[in-house]
């Protein structure tokens, strides 16, 4: 059974020295650049910046962009169940709906809590 594994293991061998290998060639070949301001300014087209650079977003707007991925993910889990709901009624029709209502019962406490934390307060 472990030669099984062998190829799996000589290819995490492998891709770890690779790796290696390519940091310790970067540190020992590379060149470290003279920096300037007019290098670590910002190049945009030729036009010389007249901004200090992109506004910071508020955290208020990952939140929200978390919060949809979150609940649209479960429409993508509740589209499977809800096709093959109708072939399994006969079968196991009551497990298959508490454990949908279970799943969207717990997805209701998580939206209530994000309401009561002011997740969805674009105000505050």
């Amino acid at each position: 059974m472990l030669q099984d594994y062998t190829p799996v293991l000589l290819h995490v061998i492998i891709a770890v020295g690779f790796a290696t290998v390519a940091m310790i060639a970067n540190i020992v070949l590379g060149r470290t650049g003279k920096r300037n301001p007019t290098k670590d300014s910002v190049y945009e087209c030729g036009m010389v910046p007249e901004m200090a650079g992109q506004p910071r977003f508020s955290v208020k707007f990952y939140l929200v962009a978390m919060l949809f991925i979150l609940f649209d993910i479960e429409i993508v889990f509740m589209y499977p169940w809800a096709v093959v709901y109708q072939d399994f009624i006969a079968e196991s029709g009551t497990i298959i709906l508490w454990s949908m209502l279970s799943f969207v019962l717990i997805l209701l406490f998580g939206y209530v809590y994000a309401i009561k934390k002011g997740a969805l307060d674009w105000s505050r």
